[in-house]
């Protein structure tokens, strides 16, 4: 007789970090074979540790982007790179894939800069980082998942461990 296994726990998500992230005018490369192209630069602002990760703060250093591909006028597919630079001086090198989407009409009104309820858009993440600081090394050693929202000038992320 086979042994059944235990049942495997579902991991619970914890708060990790909150970011709000200033970006510039999309850059439109225009329709490629793929999708529309543009790439977004990043020009500075913050993140917040949670509290049980030690609450330090960051900022987000300006000279990042975010390249995206918007596929048939109603999802984009979101790849952003930047650098963290923590109160305490240490770096951290970001890289978020994303999944933005929502009916077409409102993906239009976010490519042009205008509010939209973030709870009509789907927006979902998975960063991962790279830390040259000892203290920080938990973060390259955890899986993470993030939801966000798109605001005309900013960006507002919420990372979760996956326990």
């Amino acid at each position: 007789m086979t042994a059944v296994p235990a049942p495997l726990p579902t991991p619970p998500l914890l708060p990790a970090l909150d970011l709000q992230v200033e970006v510039a005018t999309p850059i439109e490369v225009g329709q490629t074979g793929i999708g529309q192209r543009r790439l977004i630069p990043i020009l500075g602002g913050t993140a917040q540790a949670s509290a049980e990760r030690g609450g330090w703060q960051a900022r987000v250093m300006p000279g990042g982007a975010d390249f995206q591909l918007i596929i048939a006028g109603r999802s984009a597919q979101l790849d952003a790179r930047y650098v963290l630079e923590t109160d305490g001086g240490d770096r951290i090198f970001v890289v978020n894939h994303a999944m933005r989407s929502g009916p077409p009409a409102l993906i239009d009104k976010l490519a042009r800069g205008e509010p939209v309820d973030p709870a009509l858009i789907y927006f979902r993440c998975v960063p991962t980082f790279e830390v040259a600081a000892p203290s920080l090394a938990w973060l390259t050693e955890r899986i993470f998942l993030g939801t966000g929202a798109r605001h005309p000038s900013q960006v507002v992320m919420r990372f979760f461990e996956v326990g």
